[in-house]
């Protein structure tokens, strides 16, 4: 059996193994009682950045950028996979094994990065957020940033009735979203053959700079560094056993979890790009890269008055759901690197605030077509900090020291190892465009 650090404290220790796993019950029953993280996850790959960039690409490019959308989904299942490993099998969430393992100096820049992505992500949902209600009740974008502030009031309320009340509610929203975007694809009538010819990859989105440059934002609002942080500290909410063997079981009933949820998370973020690609980019209208644009032309153009309705209700439910996930993963971070414990409503309204000025500053200078291109720059700025919580992970897991008997198998690791490889690349890639133009 592993034995933790000695300053290792247990992740989200109010709910740490709050959730029973039945012995001696059979596969299916086990398996519902880990069914629950992986909603949580997956919260993070369907977030209002996602609808930004997944809406550009398809009015822009058509259906070429699924294989992107497909390519960076693959990637997130190997690194939630290993995330959960490394929260049953070494028993500390990224941000704890990060602070037990690295020097103070190291630790401390990667959890002030780790923060920056945090509020990156915040501040896609505040912009997301606002413009629902817009969308939905015309309320002016200003209006609608400073409302998600009392968002804050909803986290402590579903807080107060358990983790599984939690996991409970993120489903439900997320079958919400899901059933939406069918409504939607049912509409749009999208050429399926032309849309799994996009399943697989081009030369051109490496050769097109604009092409690239969305990619690379799908890429950095797919796989959520904060993710990772998130994913290894929630698994242990289940009361799994200690043994090896517990921790064995645990694992693979985890990966199943997470890899069936990023399934789900995969089709909406497909939906979106189809939506687009069908919608807007047959009719010519390439230009399509707002949130509230494609509000604005989806029943016009699709011939059905409730189709912008369901669009901006699935974005309200996306906006809400990634809120609570954004808390939990800036507590994990918070508790883990700094063994600092705020309130959660102390610690929601400082992370809020930071993404909440930038949003109004952008929103009353530059207005409606500003909060978009903040959108795309916070999907940008998520992808600069994924190597960053992507190395650490790789090299925990295939580390015997950090692992023990759990140690990530050697085609695994080499998997992870060449995934970290490409989110690289792929980072100095976009710098070397932003820094040359």
């Amino acid at each position: 059996m592993n034995r933790l650090p000695i300053d290792v404290r247990r992740s989200l220790p109010e709910s740490h193994g709050t959730i029973t796993v039945p012995h001696g019950a059979g596969f299916v029953r086990k398996l519902l009682a880990f069914t629950g993280p992986g909603w949580l996850v997956a919260v993070g790959y369907m977030d209002p950045g996602n609808w930004a960039t997944d809406i550009a690409g398809g009015s822009a490019f058509g259906y070429a950028l699924l294989s992107v959308v497909l390519l960076s989904n693959l990637m997130a299942i190997v690194l939630q996979a290993l995330a959960a490993r490394l929260g049953i099998g070494a028993g500390m969430d990224l941000a704890q094994a990060c602070r037990a393992h690295y020097p103070r100096g190291v630790a401390l820049a990667l959890w002030l990065l780790c923060e920056i992505a945090i509020i990156a992500c915040d501040l896609a949902e505040v912009l997301g957020t606002a413009i629902a209600l817009q969308l939905l009740f015309g309320l002016p974008l200003v209006a609608g940033v400073c409302v998600t502030a009392l968002d804050v009031f909803l986290i402590l309320a579903l807080q107060r009735f358990g983790f599984r009340r939690l996991e409970a509610v993120i489903a439900a929203l997320l079958i919400i979203i899901a059933g939406c975007f069918t409504l939607e694809l049912i509409w749009a009538g999208p050429d399926w053959r032309a849309a799994a010819g996009g399943v697989v990859p081009t030369a051109e989105i490496v050769r097109n700079p604009a092409m690239l440059y969305i990619a690379i934002g799908i890429l950095g609002a797919t796989v959520m560094p904060h993710n990772l942080y998130l994913h290894s500290a929630i698994v242990q909410t289940r009361a799994f056993g200690q043994s090896e063997r517990d921790r064995r079981e645990a694992i693979r009933l985890a990966t199943v979890d997470s890899t069936v949820s990023l399934g789900l998370a995969f089709f909406i973020n497909a939906a979106i790009l189809i939506l687009a690609a069908a919608t807007f980019h047959v009719a010519g209208r390439t230009d399509v890269a707002e949130i509230a644009d494609a509000h604005r032309l989806l029943a016009p153009m699709l011939g059905v008055g409730a189709a912008s309705t369901v669009f901006a209700i699935a974005l309200l439910a996306s906006g809400q759901n990634s809120t609570v996930t954004g808390t939990l993963a800036g507590q994990i971070v918070m508790e883990g690197f700094l063994h600092l414990r705020l309130p959660a409503w102390a610690r929601r309204l400082v992370t809020r605030g930071l993404a909440l000025l930038p949003a109004i500053a952008v929103v009353m200078t530059m207005g409606d077509e500003g909060a978009t291109r903040l959108l795309l720059l916070s999907q940008a700025v998520l992808s600069m900090q994924l190597p960053f919580a992507v190395v650490p992970l790789v090299a925990f897991t295939g580390s015997a020291t950090v692992m023990g008997a759990h140690i990530a198998p050697r085609w695994l690791a080499a998997l992870a190892w060449s995934v970290a490889g490409l989110i690289v690349l792929l980072n100095a890639v976009l710098l070397w465009g932003i820094a040359f133009g």
